[in-house]
């Protein structure tokens, strides 16, 4: 599935992550990655190591968007079991793949380890899958169509999208503009829908957090559209100002 604005998904896997035994790391780094590239990260989901839930969840994803990306599930023990339900989703038959396997055995050689069953499984994957390149650990990910298949190692996952990102059709970058606006997001809600509602091409973000001072809301806008970004910006700041003066805020910056 490609568009002329591209958009992913991903697919975490793995029960350990569910259990709370590990905490994420990879879907941030993924959403900053598809920004700097101008595609749209539109869904993530967190699914178990079950080969039917791997593959609902992939054959859902793999034709509503572009590009699915999963983490998790392809090294050497009995619960790394994506590339099975990958090749599933795909009806293609599972293997050894040649280079992968030359690419293990030389590894292992060099580092004096035992080219034994379970090690080799990181060389299975589908047939007519490509290798995404691992230059930390060696074992490679796969892709097929407009599936990535990674790691679930943060260190390894991150430089495996190096290689990922060269396939990558990029979109229009997002821009955007950020207020810190010193007040509750009670007061500035009405203000801030009608602005939205005057520059529909412009996303408006409101996220509350807690100052040293008191409640504050950091105002995000996005858009593709320089100028619809500019004047919706400029909108946000006279709105903030108005309520500053008005005694609803204690300033904003």
């Amino acid at each position: 599935m490609t568009s002329a604005q591209p958009t992913a998904a991903v697919l975490l896997i793995g029960d350990e992550i569910l259990s709370g035994r590990t905490k994420d790391k990879n879907l941030g780094f993924i959403a900053d990655y598809m920004t700097a590239l101008g595609i749209d990260l539109r869904e993530a989901r967190l699914v178990p190591d079950v080969e039917e839930e791997i593959v609902a969840a992939l054959n859902a994803l793999r034709h509503r968007y572009s590009y699915v990306f999963t983490t998790g599930g392809i090294g050497p023990t009995h619960d790394d079991i994506t590339a099975d339900a990958v090749a599933k989703a795909f009806g293609a038959e599972i293997h050894h793949d040649p280079q992968a396997v030359e690419i293990l055995l030389a590894y292992f050689k060099e580092m004096g380890r035992e080219p034994n069953e379970a090690r080799m499984r990181m060389a299975r994957m589908p047939k007519g899958a490509t290798l995404i390149d691992n230059p930390v650990s060696k074992a490679p990910g796969f892709q097929m169509e407009n599936v990535f298949v990674m790691a679930g190692v943060p260190k390894i996952m991150n430089a495996m999208m190096d290689d990922v990102a060269k396939r990558l059709t990029r979109g229009v970058p997002m821009l955007s503009r950020q207020i810190e606006f010193r007040g509750g997001e009670g007061d500035a809600a009405k203000p801030l829908g009608e602005i939205q509602k005057a520059c529909p091409s412009v996303v408006i973000g409101s996220y509350p957090f807690q100052a040293p001072d008191g409640f504050a809301t950091n105002l995000v806008l996005r858009s593709r559209d320089a100028v619809a970004l500019e004047d919706a910006y400029k909108a946000v700041c006279r709105m903030a100002q108005e309520l500053t003066e008005q005694g609803k805020a204690r300033g904003w910056a």
